[in-house]
């Protein structure tokens, strides 16, 4: 369906239901690679001392797209509140052992990934979210060059 756009507000508007849609995707795809790299970081250690809580398997949040202003914005991101139930080390900080591939703060194997710089890398950084934006894009109907 055609709509009239006479300026910028009404462009927006337009756009609004296409960008949120696009958004809500995007974040989709950064929360099942953080939850893909959560497995694998629990995958990658058996420990023989103590029972896994699970807390931080558990962790990744997937927050739906808001609007703000001009803006649309969403997020998934590794709740660090939610782990409470660590002997001696907060949600903080089991999170910043497992972004560096420590399970507890030990080196445990090669093969333990960092949760969060691996999720970032296989979404941002190898440009995936871009590539996913513009073909999102295009079947919308939208002219995009890159």
């Amino acid at each position: 369906m055609a709509r009239h756009v006479s300026n910028m507000k009404d462009l927006e508007k337009a756009l609004q239901p296409v960008l949120v849609n696009m958004v809500d995707e995007l974040t989709e795809r950064v929360y099942e690679t953080l939850n893909y790299f959560l497995q694998e970081y629990y995958n990658s250690y058996n420990p023989k001392s103590y029972r896994r809580q699970f807390d931080f398997l558990r962790s990744a949040v997937r927050v739906k797209p808001k609007i703000k202003g001009s803006k649309v914005t969403a997020s998934a991101y590794i709740d660090t509140q939610s782990m409470d139930n660590y002997y001696n080390a907060t949600g903080y900080q089991v999170a910043s052992w497992a972004n560096q591939g420590l399970h507890g703060g030990l080196h445990t194997g090669s093969n333990t990934p960092h949760v969060w710089d691996d999720t970032m890398d296989n979404t941002v950084h190898n440009g995936e979210l871009l590539k996913l934006a513009i073909e999102y894009l295009k079947s919308k109907g939208i002219s995009v060059r890159a």
